[in-house]
């Protein structure tokens, strides 16, 4: 039985290998594909452009982390059922093997019954695995998403500075995009997703729906504000460089009201790990000698009643 779990196990996480690898390989592949077939003016040549409308309330969550190729949902389907299956046979293999068993009886075995206090831990371990396993490609996704919307937002700031100051110059928005293009902001999501704006320009597209477009890809709040301020101007005829110099201003004002809140809200969240972790090592530190004598006092006491 303990040999039909064990295969039953590499079977599941050599099925999960598998599909990963052939995902990266159905990426690649798709990459090369359109660096082979695409113009350097369309599009479809630039990751993530356009229809985000458009596709299924799983491939656009994918879409919005990062993950845009056309087969993504059917492999993020397949690698969540290949972790729950893995999952499952990781927590029958822990039931059945006795390995549940014997972990909970070390831990039942520490002094002092404190091994009370993790015994629940233990007999529910099958099932924390188990769940932990089949969300593991949503949380990896989940976590993909929270990067690049905070590689978004730190770059968002000094493009706007950079456009704001290259428009004040005498630049226009086109030409002023293209020389940031050149910075070290090329190589991010921000910058791949300009360079869509781009094409989209190039493509024949009008300039309002491009640039709504190039929100929906990003689907960021602080894109939003910075889209619909440049949309506005474009359609009455502001300057652009006025435009962008306030929302520069704004984004700065914005960045500084968020810092002062995450400093004002620090000595909160400090609290719980300090009294739940550093008091309690404290009062051991300082009482625990006092504890010690006043036991060793009493059980001398009760001694000596004894006689």
């Amino acid at each position: 039985m303990l040999l039909k779990l064990m295969g039953m196990v590499i079977f599941w996480l050599l099925g999960a290998a598998g599909l990963a690898l052939l995902w990266k390989r159905m990426r690649t592949a798709e990459a090369s594909r359109q660096r082979l077939f695409e113009t350097e003016t369309s599009p479809a040549r630039v990751r993530g452009t356009g229809g985000v409308q458009d596709l299924s309330p799983l491939g656009r969550w994918l879409y919005l982390a990062g993950f845009r190729s056309p087969s993504a949902s059917a492999v993020f389907v397949a690698i969540t059922l290949s972790a729950a299956g893995c999952g499952a046979g990781a927590a029958l293999f822990l039931f059945l093997s006795g390995l549940q068993t014997t972990i909970a009886q070390g831990v039942e075995a520490i002094p002092g019954g404190v091994g009370q206090i993790f015994l629940p831990v233990t007999m529910l371990m099958p099932w924390l695995v188990a769940i932990m396993l089949g969300l593991a490609p949503w949380l990896y996704v989940r976590s993909a998403r929270r990067n690049r919307v905070q590689r978004v937002e730190q770059d968002l700031p000094l493009a706007l500075e950079l456009l704001a100051t290259l428009s004040e110059a005498g630049l226009g928005f086109d030409a002023a995009l293209s020389r940031i293009m050149g910075t070290r902001l090329s190589d991010r999501p921000l910058a791949d997703e300009l360079q869509s704006f781009q094409a989209d320009l190039l493509a024949g597209r009008p300039r309002v729906e491009a640039l709504r477009r190039f929100s929906q890809r990003l689907n960021i709040s602080t894109v939003s504000i910075f889209v619909s301020a440049l949309a506005q101007a474009e359609q009455i005829g502001m300057g652009v460089s006025g435009v962008l110099r306030r929302q520069a201003d704004d984004m700065r004002s914005r960045r500084r009201e968020r810092a002062n809140g995450f400093a004002a809200a620090l000595p909160v969240k400090r609290m719980l790990p300090l009294v739940v972790c550093f008091l309690p090592g404290l009062f051991v530190w300082t009482l625990g000698p006092f504890f010690v004598q006043l036991f060793k006092i009493a059980d001398t006491f009760v001694q000596v009643r004894s006689f």
